[in-house]
């Protein structure tokens, strides 16, 4: 007579251990990678901690780099011999300004060229400095030098343009000034003249600057300020 009830042995495929749903092991029941997939922490419902933020800061970012102004200076590729052969390595400078008297320029080194533009760009942005425009040129002429290299700033009459080339006239458009002469002078490197040409630029200084360092108004500045009466002298006798 055969037995047409539940067969609890080994070989029946309804409850055996490790069957699905009975142990952790092997089944997409409770305690089964079911579970793992379901409300793990940091999971797909309950999201990464943190990820609408980070989006909004991206956001944010990406909004700051569109005002900016960014140009590639120059890109160089450097070779080492090792024993294999040669291994290529790049560097690039990047200038970044927002056009209204704030420039920043940095040297980037990476394995790709794309990388080293990246951290040029972010080491840009990072060390921007301030510089003084007047009616859209600079207040005074300066003289800029690093090494070998000697850059000569003037300011220029309305129209006259940016008489600069190479990585000098990428800096003073990135900062805002319209119109400007200069002149290189020595040696024609590259990061020497850039170098040289932030180096004038720092030595500008506004009228502001300059009034509140003496401790005299602004028309004395210029001489403008109207004379002080001299003392008359007294007679005692």
């Amino acid at each position: 007579m055969t037995n047409t009830g539940n067969n609890t042995g080994p070989s029946s495929g309804g409850s055996r251990p490790g069957g699905p749903g009975q142990q952790n092991r092997g089944g997409r029941g409770q305690g089964g990678f079911g579970q793992r997939g379901g409300a793990r922490p940091g999971g797909r419902p309950g999201g990464r901690p943190g990820g609408r933020n980070d989006r909004g800061r991206d956001r944010d970012r990406d909004r700051d780099m569109v005002d900016m102004l960014e140009t590639v200076i120059t890109i160089n590729r450097v070779a080492k011999v090792v024993k294999g052969g040669r291994r290529f390595s790049f560097n690039a400078i990047v200038t970044v300004g927002d056009g209204k008297g704030k420039v920043g320029v940095a040297l980037g080194k990476a394995n790709e060229i794309a990388d080293a533009i990246r951290k040029a760009s972010e080491a840009a942005r990072a060390g921007q400095f301030a510089v003084p425009i007047l009616n859209d040129t600079i207040p005074y002429e300066v003289v800029g030098r690093y090494g070998a290299s000697k850059v000569v700033l003037r300011p220029a009459a309305a129209g006259t343009g940016v008489i600069a080339a190479g990585g000098v006239r990428a800096i003073l458009e990135a900062s805002g000034i319209k119109n400007i002469l200069t002149k290189q002078m020595g040696s024609r490197n590259p990061h020497n003249v850039w170098k040289a040409t932030v180096d004038g630029l720092r030595q500008l200084r506004s009228v502001q600057q300059v009034a509140a360092k003496r401790g005299i108004s602004i028309p004395e500045v210029f001489g403008l300020a109207p004379k002080k009466p001299a003392k008359e002298a007294t007679d005692n006798g």
